[in-house]
């Protein structure tokens, strides 16, 4: 039997993606998903250091913590955008002047639809996964548009016809996950 792809509206009013094969059901959510081991930086740290950690392990973005709580994310456009356009010092600059602030959190348990609904929404690719404990936002993970499109295409080739029946494009950075994994 084919996998079957589904919407399940939940009692919350949201939709979780499922999966039926052979009888059984699987609804994704963001924890199973989502990298673990997320590289973050403190927001005092200057730019340079945070563009340092990001070039020597290969990555787009970093997580930015004050005292352990999730306070905002830094790609890679940041740095372009805010410091070398900006002609700021790396040296001198710290994290916390050119990351996106306020981040837009969820966590491990939110539909893995709802997650990619937030991203285009917000025009974002990446999304801190917390664990919310007392006033903190502990971080315990990290979702990405490219890991989902990878996992779970069909989702993303939904999404994409969302926005052809609404008659939108979606933002350029999307645009190109969409397509690189929707032929």
């Amino acid at each position: 039997m084919a996998p079957c792809l589904k919407l399940r509206k939940g009692f919350n009013g949201s939709y979780a993606h499922e999966i039926r094969v052979m009888g059984s059901r699987m609804i994704f959510t963001v924890g199973d998903v989502m990298v673990k081991n997320v590289v973050a930086v403190n927001a005092d740290q200057t730019v340079r250091h945070a563009a340092a950690i990001m070039s020597q392990l290969e990555i787009g973005c970093l997580v930015v913590l004050e005292k352990d709580r999730v306070v905002g994310i830094v790609t890679e456009r940041d740095m372009l955008k805010r410091v070398v356009a900006a002609a700021k010092d790396p040296d001198k600059t710290p994290v916390k002047e050119v990351m996106s602030r306020p981040p837009i959190v969820v966590g491990p348990d939110l539909a893995l639809e709802d997650a990619v609904k937030l991203m285009f929404e917000h025009k974002i690719k990446k999304l801190p996964v917390v664990e919310r404990a007392g006033e903190g936002r502990r971080l315990v993970g990290l979702v990405t548009l490219t890991d989902v499109a990878r996992i779970e295409p069909k989702l993303i080739e939904t999404l994409k016809e969302l926005f052809e029946m609404n008659e939108e494009k979606p933002p350029k950075s999307i645009e190109k996950v969409i397509n690189y994994y929707i032929v």
